[in-house]
């Protein structure tokens, strides 16, 4: 079992920045696939970035592309979500997730493991 606890959500203003963070307790994150995904009421999670066991892989999603950079220290077992020039719309849930697989997908229902969620809000 993996437990992922997620932290670092809060108020911003447009234009600002945030850092997320998600640490694995429980088992570690060895050997697993790494994504960040979102949800905002009345919406499907959308996949914001994912990252590989190794950190070399990564993908953003186009509408963060250029703003948010995902990142993981392995030694620390947490992955990390910086995010900048944060906008309105960007304001959700953010969920880490954890495929043990390590398929790397955008797809939720292949992620093994999810945290809580942090909630995002940005302010216009």
């Amino acid at each position: 079992q993996v437990q992922l606890v997620e932290s670092g959500g809060g108020l911003v203003q447009a234009g600002g920045s945030l850092r997320l963070s998600c640490t694995a307790s429980g088992r570690t994150f060895r050997g697993s696939g790494a994504g960040w995904f979102r949800r905002v009421p009345g919406k499907e999670r959308e996949c914001v970035a994912t990252i590989s066991w190794s950190g070399v892989s990564t993908y953003h999603a186009d509408s963060v592309k250029g703003r948010f950079t995902i990142s993981r220290d392995n030694a620390k077992n947490t992955v990390y979500l910086q995010m900048n020039t944060l906008k309105p719309e960007d304001t959700a849930v953010y969920y880490c997730a954890a495929d043990s697989y390590h398929r790397l997908s955008t797809v939720p229902d292949e992620y093994d493991y999810w945290g809580q969620g942090t909630e995002v809000t940005v302010s216009s």
